[in-house]
């Protein structure tokens, strides 16, 4: 039972430009674990920016594994003046893999036959030795059950809790597509730019959306939507 007066804040980010990201053309990127540009250090530091300047706290935040999402959670925290404060590491919510894709080139990858395949599969497309959207999903969002929406000891408590959680592109797009059920068509069509802020209440109502891909902190510098940038 979720108490009446349970709120949670849920600000999902994702990580700042990796090397991959940095390197367009290719279909799973090179590199499984990228570490960030000089400029993914400088977005994500922005960001810790301007939440010290918004006097904005988190109760509880998380990283993937990935070495990306937690040199983002790192810049984010020591440009706050948290630089100490530890966070939980969570394999639910790395990326997509797809290793049979790595390094090779989209044109190569994503033919007009693979194109039309992918179309008619949708979210259970799985990439060579890789997984699918709705893998990704299940895992992420049993995650995020299991520890904050329906944790029974954290929602029977009348509290409201601000909880920041620190990905990736695709694996957002699936947590943001169980939260809102829409067309599976679109999954792939939300922009989740490096450092962005997509934000959502839940409570005993359900679900609410604040906003998506919020990158007002960036200035004008390269956002990497779609996961790649020119």
């Amino acid at each position: 039972m979720i108490h009446k007066d349970f709120n949670l804040d849920l600000y999902f980010i994702r990580h700042g430009e990796s090397q991959s990201n940095a390197t367009p053309g290719l279909a799973a990127g090179s590199n499984y674990d990228a570490p960030l540009t000089e400029l993914g250090h400088q977005q994500a530091k922005l960001l810790g920016e301007r939440f010290k300047t918004e006097n904005l706290s988190f109760d509880k935040i998380y990283s993937s594994t990935m070495t990306r999402a937690i040199q983002t959670t790192e810049n984010i925290l020591e440009a706050k003046g948290e630089g100490k404060r530890n966070f939980p590491k969570i394999e639910e919510i790395i990326e997509q893999q797809i290793p049979g894709w790595r390094g090779v080139p989209t044109e190569e990858a994503y033919t007009s036959e693979t194109m039309t395949y992918i179309m008619e599969k949708g979210r259970d497309f799985v990439g060579p030795e890789g997984e699918s959207i709705r893998e990704v999903q299940k895992r992420a969002s049993n995650w995020l059950e299991d520890e904050l929406i329906y944790n029974r000891e954290l929602c029977k408590i009348p509290q409201s809790l601000r909880v920041a959680i620190v990905a990736h592109g695709n694996t957002m797009r699936s947590i943001f597509h169980y939260i809102m059920g829409f067309d599976q068509r679109l999954i792939y069509k939300i922009g989740v730019d490096n450092t962005s802020i997509s934000r959502f209440i839940f409570n005993s109502k359900g679900w609410s959306v604040v906003c998506l891909n919020d990158n007002s902190h960036l200035n004008g510098l390269s956002t990497g939507t779609f996961e790649s940038r020119s």
